[in-house]
């Protein structure tokens, strides 16, 4: 067996071996963006296709299709994917042009980014927290779409309030999409390591609100992502922000709410994408 394989083996057993709760973790959809054997050197990443979503004929074209990501406001950004699924994140009730998205997914951390009565006709609802306080816990698979979620905590009068806040992840037409919701604090390495691959992130900007601008530059260049799609844009200026992440992110101002892309046509340079209405 050829030495880069025998890393690979050995990375996906020591995963399942040392896993917390490895037989539920074996039974969820297949994550093409979470690297199982990132933590080896030498080891290549494996590309699978999951039971759960083995593609018909129809699915192969949609997975090879376009995704479309327009900007709702604030922190919203609804995503629409090739199968016609259509994604609101941080709903709070309003989604621009779409009156009842499929999939909405939410945040406590203000009335801003969460509704407690969304629309009846919203398949699914996927809250970023649990009323027990427990962590949420999201594995949706949804037509083309895969929707996973990282909990982080959130600031709740001056202390910190665990699992209050998630990531989510989108995984589409292969390619991973990361809304980093209303984050509190910097991540840690076993949160990388439960997002995975980014190839577009979405950004929170204020500096302050949610993270000082450094403390967000930080983790916005560690998820090397082809394009960062800033958000809830209050307090200190964008271009603050952007100046703090360097010259290796190019910036495009477009002239319009939303735009089209798909895994061949991420940008070669990490573009930081500013849409109409940021």
């Amino acid at each position: 067996m050829p030495r880069i394989n025998c890393f690979l083996l050995l990375a996906v057993t020591m995963y399942f071996v040392t896993s917390p709760g490895h037989a539920q973790e074996s039974q969820r959809p297949f994550s093409q963006c979470l690297a199982v054997a990132q933590a080896l050197p030498g080891a290549s990443y494996a590309n699978l296709t999951p039971v759960e979503l083995q593609l018909t004929p129809e699915r192969t074209a949609a997975a090879s299709g376009e995704v479309e990501i327009m900007f709702a406001g604030h922190s919203t950004y609804v995503i629409t994917t090739p199968a016609g699924i259509t994604i609101a994140t941080d709903f709070n009730g309003w989604a621009g042009r779409v009156a009842a998205p499929d999939i909405v997914t939410m945040n406590k951390a203000h009335s801003s980014h969460f509704t407690l009565s969304p629309d009846e006709r919203i398949g699914h609802v996927l809250r970023g927290w649990n009323f027990d306080g427990t962590a949420a816990d999201h594995d949706e698979v949804v037509e083309d779409v895969y929707v996973r979620n990282v909990t982080t905590d959130i600031r709740n009068f001056g202390a910190m309030e665990p699992d209050g806040n998630s990531i989510f992840i989108f995984e589409v037409a292969d390619l991973c999409i990361g809304h980093l919701g209303h984050l509190h604090h910097p991540l840690e390495d076993r949160h990388f390591a439960q997002i995975g691959r980014l190839d577009i992130v979405m950004v929170p900007v204020d500096g302050g609100l949610t993270l000082s601008h450094r403390a967000m530059t930080e983790i916005a260049r560690r998820l090397q992502s082809s394009i960062l799609l800033p958000m809830h844009r209050r307090g200190a200026p964008l271009s603050n922000f952007i100046e703090m992440m360097g010259d290796r992110f190019l910036v495009d101002y477009v002239n319009g709410d939303s735009f089209t892309v798909s895994a061949r046509s991420l940008p070669r340079q990490p573009t930081i994408l500013v849409l109409k209405g940021i």
